[in-house]
């Protein structure tokens, strides 16, 4: 990279330093904003609200619905009527007809069947020789019902499914905000490492600086050579291009979270050293269990199960014996005053018995059973498969989760040598017991300590929250998240 170009970018961060608020935040904080105001957070809100409004919407209809109806028609019409006798002849009809009415109506989703019941009232004015003939129907209470016979109850099946449906959403939803904090501890990370990179290679400038000036007053006295200066001045100039580079890193990675946390403003964070992860105990057997439990995974197996056997079952009875019940039984009455209408009412009754039997419908029903029959085995094969790698991916993270734990003790110790070894070899070389070769090499090997330090503290938080993701489960507070999440899920946020 040109020098000019370096020191140009340098003193436009400086700048731009200078205008932007800086925010200082810590690892908890981060999480809690992004899964609360979060665009994403704010996404996932909405869809469990969307999903909320469409059970409640499905379970409307198996409520009692009551409906009232009115309307009146104005006709003033020649119209065709047949005779007595069979000849048709033309009259002119002028006349209203009103009607209003009451009904209520329960679906009754055990039997596929529904009720109802409905009160009304009719009227006909019928205008003629400047007169007004009125006369009334009045039906003060009417029951119903249909009922199919041996045929295919969707209602049962649907309610079932519906629920199961709302279920997964709703376990849905919080792993949709474990996955916002697993990314949001990702980006922490990310921009944390940045940060700790860019300061350490200021400080590494800042020393390659210091050490390039006391490098040239040995030499002028004679006491190094010429090519160890040379590789001093280059490791100064290597340490100012790696500070440009690092700048566009924490940049670059300052941005991302700030976007992600959806914050509008110019806003450069601090961020605070995260804390150890709290140790705890993780049986993969528990791991599993909590899993089966928690995760919308286990849910949508059973739903999708559910439905092909719910199509199964349609497929055997639909396109059968189509049989048929239904009837009703009311009072009515009809008179040319209101009062009379309701007076002496008469019972009226009907029932209906429809019967339909297919005689050859050419194998199709036999198809449409294999294809069903057929389905259901397959999406038990599928959802066999499915769950076998599911839970190979929970052992392997459970037993990745361990290894990280103690790859971040080997390099937390690692880098504890690094430092030390480090400060010796500077000592060594101020007292000329040792060239520019080894002190550059300790210092290389102490970068490569820090860095392998910071990374394996950062894989490991994000392994504990990828575990969080697969069971839903707190193991360090030993609690369901499903079950936590509860005053969540029924706040009036998502249901207003």
């Amino acid at each position: 990279m040109n020098w000019k170009i370096i020191a140009l970018l340098l003193s436009f961060h400086t700048v731009l330093s200078a205008q932007m608020e800086t925010l200082t935040i810590t690892l908890p904080e981060v999480i809690q904003i992004a899964q609360g105001e979060a665009p994403v957070a704010l996404i996932a809100r909405t869809r469990l609200s969307n999903n909320y409004w469409r059970y409640q919407s499905f379970l409307g209809d198996y409520k009692p619905q009551l409906s009232f109806n009115s309307g009146i028609t104005l006709d003033r019409t020649i119209d065709v009527v047949t005779l007595d006798d069979g000849s048709d002849i033309f009259i002119n009809r002028s006349q209203t007809n009103s009607n209003l009415g009451i009904e209520m109506s329960q679906r009754v989703p055990q039997t596929g069947g529904f009720f109802y019941a409905r009160t009304g009232l009719r009227r006909i004015d019928l205008f003629r020789d400047g007169s007004v003939n009125k006369s009334y129907l009045a039906t003060p209470l009417i029951f119903g019902f249909d009922q199919p016979i041996f045929q295919f109850n969707s209602d049962k099946w649907l309610r079932r499914l519906s629920g199961l449906e709302y279920q997964s959403a709703k376990k849905l939803y919080v792993e949709e905000r474990e996955q916002i904090a697993y990314d949001a501890v990702d980006l922490f990370f990310s921009l944390y490492i940045s940060q700790l990179n860019l300061n350490d290679a200021r400080r590494q400038q800042t020393y390659a600086d210091s050490l390039y000036e006391t490098s040239k007053g040995r030499f002028e006295v004679g006491r190094i050579a010429e090519t160890d200066l040379l590789q001093i001045e280059l490791r100064a100039k290597n340490a100012e291009t790696n500070v440009a580079n690092e700048l566009l890193n924490f940049q670059a990675a300052n941005e991302s979270l700030r976007n992600f946390l959806g914050f509008g403003e110019n806003i450069q964070f601090q961020l605070v050293a995260p804390d150890a992860l709290p140790e705890y105990d993780i049986n993969a057997q528990e791991a599993l269990e909590h899993a089966r439990r928690n995760r919308s995974l286990t849910t949508e197996f059973s739903a999708r199960l559910m439905e092909a056997q719910m199509n199964l079952e349609e497929a055997r009875k639909g396109g059968g014996v189509n049989l048929r019940l239904n009837g009703f039984f009311g009072l009515t009455q009809t008179a040319e005053e209101l009062n009379s209408a309701f007076r002496n009412p008469i019972d009226q009754e009907r029932v209906t018995l429809g019967l339909g039997i297919p005689i050859a419908d050419w194998g199709k029903r036999r198809a449409e059973r294999e294809i069903a029959r057929s389905n259901l085995e397959l999406t038990e094969r599928s959802i066999e498969q499915e769950n076998i790698a599911f839970e190979r991916q929970i052992l392997l993270r459970v037993q990745q989760m361990e290894l990280k734990r103690l790859q971040l003790e080997l390099a937390t110790r690692a880098f504890e040598v690094a430092l030390k070894r480090v400060e010796i070899a500077k000592n060594r070389y101020e007292i000329g017991k040792i060239g520019v070769t080894e002190l550059n090499i300790a210092l290389n090997e102490s970068d490569q300590a820090r860095r392998g330090q910071s990374n394996a503290l950062w894989s490991l938080w994000t392994s504990h929250y990828e575990i969080r993701n697969l069971t839903l489960y707190d193991f360090i507070n030993k609690d369901h998240l499903t079950d936590k999440s509860n005053t969540i899920l029924s706040d009036d946020s998502i249901q207003n």
